[in-house]
This record gives C-alpha cells, sequence and structure tokens, in this order.
C-alpha cells in the first residue's frame, strides 16, 4: 500500500478476496489498482430544485468537490470511478460554475477519471476530461450503478444511499453505510446534499445474496451488522 496509512478515517475492508480502504467513511480506495471508487455525487441538486422554485443553498457542488478531492490526495490514487449519478441530472454539467469546471478538469488532468453513468445522469456526455460510460470493469470486478441480482462476477455499484438505522441507548442513530454480500458490495451516497436508504430495505435486500452486511465505518474500524437481524430489532 506505499504510504497509505489506515486511521485518520481510513479503515480497511475486505471484498471478493481483495484488501480495499474506506476513506472518509463513503469512499473506497483499492490499493491493489491505485483506483478509488465514489458514488452518487449528485453534482448541482440544488440548482435542479431551484429550478422548480425549491431554494436550498447552492453550495453541494463545491462541498461534494472538496471532499472528492481530499480523498483524493488522502489515498494517493491514480485513477477514479464514480459509480453513477455523479449529476443530480443530465444536464447538470451546463449548470456547475466554471471555477468548479476547471477544477474537475484539474483533476481529470492529474488522475484517469472515469464517469459511470446512472438513472440520474444517463444522457450525460461531458467528461470534463475523463471517460464517459454505462459501466465497465476493473481488475476482475464489474462496476455499475445499480447491482444486478445475478451478477456473473463480483461487483461494485451504488444508487440506493444505504444508510444504517439502529436505536443506541434509547435513541435512533442513522449513518451511511456500505452493504456488502459475497459478490456484490454497494457504496454509500457521496454527495453533500444527498438522503439515505435504510440499509434493510427490500429494494436493496432484494439485489443481494446471502448474509448481506451493512458496514460502518469509524475512525479506526469498520462495524458489522447482519441486516435481517437489524430489521428484527427494529420492528
Amino acid at each position: 500500500m506505499g504510504g497509505l496509512r489506515h486511521g485518520s478515517d481510513m479503515v480497511p475492508l475486505s471484498f471478493a478476496g481483495q484488501d480495499f480502504v474506506i476513506v472518509d467513511r463513503a469512499s473506497l480506495y483499492w490499493p491493489r489498482e491505485g483506483a478509488l471508487f465514489v458514488a452518487d455525487l449528485h453534482f448541482e441538486k440544488a440548482s435542479w430544485y431551484a429550478r422548480s422554485g425549491q431554494m436550498l443553498p447552492p453550495y453541494d457542488s463545491a462541498a461534494t468537490l472538496d471532499r472528492l478531492e481530499r480523498a483524493v490526495a488522502a489515498c494517493g490514487a491514480t485513477s477514479l470511478w464514480c459509480l453513477g449519478d455523479n449529476f443530480h441530472d443530465s444536464d447538470g454539467a451546463s449548470r456547475l460554475d466554471p471555477a468548479l469546471v476547471a477544477r474537475l478538469e484539474s483533476l481529470c488532468a492529474r488522475v484517469a477519471v472515469h464517469w459511470i453513468t446512472g438513472n440520474h445522469d444517463s444522457a450525460l456526455e461531458q467528461g470534463f476530461g475523463g471517460r464517459v460510460v454505462e459501466e465497465c470493469a476493473l481488475g476482475g470486478l464489474a462496476l455499475r450503478h445499480l447491482a444486478e441480482s445475478q451478477a456473473s462476477v463480483p461487483e461494485l455499484s451504488g444508487h440506493f444511499h444505504p444508510r444504517l438505522r439502529v436505536r443506541l441507548r434509547g435513541r435512533s442513530v442513522s449513518r451511511p453505510c456500505f452493504v456488502r454480500c459475497q459478490d456484490r458490495l454497494i457504496l454509500p451516497a457521496f454527495g453533500s446534499l444527498t438522503g439515505g436508504m435504510d440499509a434493510d430495505d427490500p429494494a436493496i435486500l432484494e439485489v443481494m445474496g446471502q448474509g448481506p452486511q451493512a458496514i460502518v465505518a469509524t475512525e479506526s474500524k469498520t462495524v458489522c451488522f447482519h441486516l435481517q437481524k437489524t430489521a428484527d430489532l427494529r420492528a
């Protein structure tokens, strides 16, 4: 792993026989490939709502890009794989502030950026110097936005914005989480203005194999929850 250090929001995670590192609790770094994976950035979500008269603070894209640049720098990734819904809609790239466009172009010049399209940005064309694809593969893993319930090879995906909700000391606590089974791993949403779906929601469990787990990253370790048991506790 070179100079990569665990701690400081970097903790190890195993999947499909490979060693990964969770960075900033919501992105995934693969040291073997020098690859950083993020899902559901939803750039320009606030401006999309503004068009219909729902005014939100217009700082979500800048905040998300700040976080993304920090994650890339923290792990030293040489490639960045964005697993769909990179923009909140396919026209979002045209609304991006020119200063943020310049920063994205600079990022794409420093690392190889791959924009996998999702259901929100399926018609996205502008890659800011990066590559725009529907799905792709890396090192034996399939990379797509929406998990396939009958995946033929291990896959990484996003789409669901999974969050774990449990009761601790008499109060409800919700945190973004990864959802893992033997051959599927769903990443939490990375964007600053994204909600979440309960990790044990039937829509998530339907696409997962046997023994799904919710994985929450803390500053120094991961905490795993068996989702069926979590659902029983919440009932």
